[in-house]
């Protein structure tokens, strides 16, 4: 068995592409589980041996070591040197901000899967309940069509975009997975997902509508 050693005084926290692999896809696998029981935490726990036990809910040394070093050779993972509480008050205060962090204009806002937006930043409340509308709209498009777009021709992503003539995204509409609960994330221009915000507000989501240990 190839050895490994966990660097002392570290603590584990979610990289932005591990949050945004934990909440990119419907789909249960080991990354996305352990990601998922990660940003349950109420703060960032210990490097150890028995975390990596209880949040990846094996018991074989081996296996949690190489789902780690897997998770870690993505970027998906990273060490801390302090610990990071989750985010605290409410999701009506702290979710504007937070939106606003994660694209270059910051016009964000977060739906839920019937079209309803619950936190809004830089868009107007008319045009916050249009986007909304059509959100949920392109989400029942992308089911009826999941078929071809996967089965036939390889593509795993849910998210939409409304491009100009050279490609770039105008207007994007990035679907957030977490449990049973499906949110979109409507946000105009380029996304800036490599921020810490953007952790964070996936931990604000994950610990209000994902029961601890599910």
């Amino acid at each position: 068995m190839q050895r490994f050693n966990l660097i002392d005084g570290l603590f584990l926290y979610p990289t932005p592409a591990g949050a945004y692999y934990a909440i990119s896809g419907p789909d249960s696998d080991k990354p996305r589980r352990f990601l998922t029981r990660l940003l349950q935490q109420e703060q960032t726990p210990e490097l150890s041996l028995q975390q990596l036990y209880a949040l990846m809910e094996n018991d074989d040394e081996e296996k949690v070591f190489q789902l780690l070093l897997h998770c870690q050779k993505l970027g998906w993972v990273q060490g801390v040197d302090s610990v990071i509480t989750s985010p605290q008050g409410a999701l009506d205060e702290i979710l504007p901000d937070l939106l606003g962090k994660i694209s270059e204009n910051g016009k964000v806002l977060l739906a839920d899967d019937q079209g309803f937006y619950l936190a809004s930043s830089g868009f107007p409340h008319e045009v916050a309940e249009e986007l909304s509308a059509l959100s949920a709209e392109l989400a029942g498009i992308h089911t009826r069509r999941s078929g071809l777009l996967i089965n036939n021709m390889g593509i795993f992503s849910h998210a939409w975009s409304i491009v100009d003539a050279f490609g770039n995204s105008q207007i994007g509409f990035w679907p957030m997975f977490i449990g049973s609960h499906r949110f979109v994330l409507v946000i105009a221009g380029v996304p800036h997902f490599n921020q810490a915000e953007f952790v964070t507000l996936v931990w604000a989501l994950i610990i209000r509508y994902l029961k601890k240990g599910s």
